[in-house]
């Protein structure tokens, strides 16, 4: 599937989740209108994305919390599988958008590409569940029934290779969760 797909099914099925969303996913996410309502970009830390998600999903567990990371970011800190599972909040929903490149700087190919299962890993780290989608019907379809879950699910989404697209600029990380805090202290 290409990413805009995923990006436009996971922005139709949100509903109220928070969303953590890093790198080349970032741009497509705010076109999608999905980065002003409880929402913080992971752009200036690399790998960093499920963590910051951790953080939300232990901190509200009343929220569902949505996770858009990539594959090489992901594989930047690998050991945050181990992390998230360890804590197992049962609100979290870990997308991996993986077509086996380092895409935001410049379609370097990911080391082992095809070796290694982000499945298996996830399951092997812990996670309650985890699942491989291939298709964008088929992500249209399940998604209902992934957000019903008991997390940590981790759902591994096999993306079409591209060009790098744009990255996003946008704001500020800091008043990104400075308003993300006000915005979940109203709700």
């Amino acid at each position: 599937m290409e990413r805009n797909e995923a990006i436009e099914i996971l922005a139709e099925g949100r509903g109220d989740a928070v969303s953590v969303v890093t790198m080349q996913s970032i741009y497509p996410w705010h076109q999608a209108g999905q980065g002003e309502i409880f929402h913080v970009d992971a752009s200036q830390c690399m790998g960093s994305a499920s963590s910051i998600g951790l953080g939300l999903a232990v901190a509200r567990p009343d929220r569902k919390v949505m996770v858009l990371d990539g594959d090489g970011s992901l594989l930047m800190q690998l050991g945050s599988l181990v992390t998230v599972a360890g804590q197992s909040p049962a609100n979290l929903y870990h997308f991996v958008f993986a077509n086996g490149l380092h895409q935001s700087t410049g379609n370097q190919p990911l080391p082992a590409t095809g070796r290694f299962d982000w499945v298996a890993l996830a399951k092997g780290a812990g996670y309650a569940d985890a699942l491989r989608i291939d298709a964008a019907e088929d992500l249209l379809e399940r998604l209902p029934e992934i957000f019903g879950m008991t997390g940590p699910v981790l759902i591994e989404l096999t993306i079409e290779r591209e060009d790098r697209g744009p990255l996003w600029a946008g704001v500020p990380m800091s008043k990104q969760t400075a308003l993300l805090k006000e915005q979940l202290e109203a709700s």
